[in-house]
């Protein structure tokens, strides 16, 4: 993914008021959102280190798609 797969969108000013960026980004951005978002909570982050010490999850991938999501 470039910087030319980034678009922006600006008024009559030329100034930017929005971007346009490709799905994948997206989600990415999302994710890492939601991380930092958990990660603001000292339980949550022990949960996940927890969780990441077991080393036996599912890829977001299937569980999405066992999921129907």
């Amino acid at each position: 993914m470039s910087e030319a797969d980034i678009q922006f969108v600006t008024n009559e000013a030329g100034q930017p008021t929005a971007v346009i960026v490709p799905i994948a980004l997206w989600k990415e951005i999302a994710s890492e959102r939601e991380t930092a978002y958990l990660l603001k909570s000292e339980t949550m982050r022990q949960r996940l280190l927890v969780a990441l010490g077991r080393g036996n999850g599912v890829p977001l991938d299937d569980a999405v798609a066992k999921l129907g999501l």
